[in-house]
């Protein structure tokens, strides 16, 4: 019996422990995210030292290092020093669980017909792929809010996984075989490096100084070879609209002035997120509003 067909006659009960595995192991690799968003950006090894204390150095055993649990019974200090821990740590695994139970759940439980034309089969191997992208958009989010760098193992390490898996899984742009695949990889990869890199150049002509890092160029162009041109068209407006609607907040309040650098690799991030989950059908309520109506 295959996987498909296991998934396909579990009872709900099954259903609802898979879910709760899918959370565990999607927590699991928040909390190894956290150091990819630690270490990454200081060109540390993310696998050694393990893991220990910023504050004392001290290494933090296996029961004071389980995700979410740890951190509540802890109540945010180290044992060793009662140093604090970061909310960060409880944040980056708990919100990583909850991405992963959501592409589970629209992508893994045959409740209804598989989205977008899919089947069965190429849902279950789409969903790790979509596990991997969220991973990279969280660190690449969390490094750049904090250090205004997008990595390039997220955004040029994006474009070449983007492209090796749509090869390997075509289902992941719907095309029949892994050539299809590729084409439509490359195709949408560079359409987002492009576009960004356009309106860089643009900006830069216009305002006289850098008006985008060339860290959001690369993540669009991984964006696009993971989802397609359409993809880039759609994170391209709805993170401009996000990023317009925080930037003009956060000026009204004071908070910063018109002239202050505000990373905008975040709202690539959350509009591709959206995209993931919900783009191929907003996409198509877009372009069927736009089409005049039959006479």
């Amino acid at each position: 019996m295959s996987i498909t067909e296991m998934i396909a006659g579990a009872t709900p009960g099954m259903y609802a422990y898979i879910t709760f595995l899918v959370f565990c192991f999607g927590a699991c690799m928040g909390s190894f995210l956290n150091v990819c968003i630690w270490r990454i950006p200081r060109e540390e090894s993310v696998i050694s030292p393990g893991s220990h204390c910023p504050h004392c150095n001290k290494a933090i055993a296996w029961y004071d290092n389980i995700p979410i649990i740890s951190y509540l019974v802890l109540k945010a200090r180290c044992r060793q020093c009662g140093g604090p821990i970061s909310g960060r740590y409880v944040i980056v695994e708990s919100l990583i669980a909850a991405l992963f139970v959501l592409v589970w759940l629209k992508l893994g439980i045959p409740s209804a017909p598989p989205p977008w034309g899919l089947t069965p089969v190429s849902t279950l191997a789409i969903i790790p792929i979509y596990w991997l992208v969220v991973f990279g958009l969280a660190l690449g989010t969390f490094v750049d809010l904090e250090h205004m760098i997008i990595p390039d193992r997220v955004s040029l390490g994006g474009i070449v996984l983007g492209i090796t898996f749509s090869t390997l899984v075509p289902a992941l742009h719907r095309e029949p075989d892994g050539y299809g695949g590729f084409l439509t990889a490359f195709l949408g990869a560079a359409v987002g490096v492009g576009i960004l890199w356009l309106i860089a150049v643009l900006g830069k002509l216009i305002f006289r100084k850098d008006a985008m890092g060339m860290g959001d160029v690369k993540l669009m162009g991984a964006i696009g070879a993971f989802f397609g041109w359409q993809a880039v068209l759609f994170t391209l407006m709805i993170s401009s609209f996000l990023g317009g609607g925080v930037g003009i907040a956060l000026v009204s309040s004071g908070k910063k002035e018109m002239q202050s650098r505000i990373p905008y690799g975040p709202y690539i991030a959350l509009a591709a997120l959206i995209w993931l989950l919900w783009g191929p059908t907003l996409w198509n309520a877009y372009i069927n509003f736009l089409q005049p109506p039959l006479p």
